[in-house]
């Protein structure tokens, strides 16, 4: 079930100061109407750009090729030589800009702090007046139920115009379910919680690609 606006609102409101309840930091102006589903969120200050190098591409697999092993040591280890690629952040503070020129890809975050409750997930999506524009944000990206922090929007302008934006800006919609069956109390334990910086993790080796890779695996489809 998707929560109304004004069922958002009561949520937030019961939740006061329990640690358990959905909160969101600053509290953000919700359109109770009855035709409303959704929380408006705004661009926080920090962006994060990659800059133009002359790797060929970015792979998340020449490390892992090497690495066939579930030993949690070398799994840090390559961990954060992944982590070490060519990225630039950036702080724009309010009444400055940030230029997305088309073509262009960043990182940014949510201005508002969340923490969802274990009953409740969450998705994100753009607002149709700036993708009009061309400004494409990631789809439907998922906030799972004990997330906690600031969330990553990834950024796109895929128009023929740079694109103005400004620290504050209301940028993307969040819209928040109700979930069914058990789920575990307390904080989500992930990389992508408490952060209040975009964040840009390597992407995750699991152990059956892993597996699949070794050399003496066998197994061919």
């Amino acid at each position: 079930m998707i929560l109304s606006s004004g069922l958002i609102q009561k949520r937030l409101e019961q939740s006061g100061t329990d640690s358990s309840g959905l909160h969101i930091v600053p509290a953000p102006q919700i359109n109770t109407q009855p035709d409303s589903a959704s929380v408006d969120l705004r661009l926080g200050c920090w962006f994060t750009t990659f800059r133009v190098t002359q790797t060929s591409h970015f792979s998340a697999y020449s490390d892992a090729q090497k690495l066939v092993t579930s030993d949690k040591a070398a799994q840090q280890a390559l961990t954060a030589k992944s982590g070490n690629r060519q990225e630039k952040s950036e702080y724009i503070p309010f009444g400055s800009r940030f230029v997305l020129h088309p073509g262009q890809f960043t990182l940014a975050v949510t201005l508002e702090w969340l923490r969802m409750p274990h009953d409740l997930c969450a998705y994100v999506t753009a607002r149709s007046s700036w993708a009009r524009y061309g400004l494409l944000l990631a789809t439907a990206t998922g906030v799972h139920p004990g997330f906690a922090g600031c969330l990553t929007l990834e950024l796109s302008n895929i128009g023929v115009m740079p694109i103005e934006l400004l620290p504050g800006t209301a940028i993307c919609q969040l819209f928040l379910h109700s979930v069914e069956g058990p789920t575990q109390p307390g904080f989500r334990d992930s990389r992508f919680v408490g952060n209040r910086r975009p964040v840009v993790p390597p992407v995750a080796i699991d152990p059956i690609l892993r597996m699949l890779m070794a050399p003496d695996s066998g197994w061919q489809p």
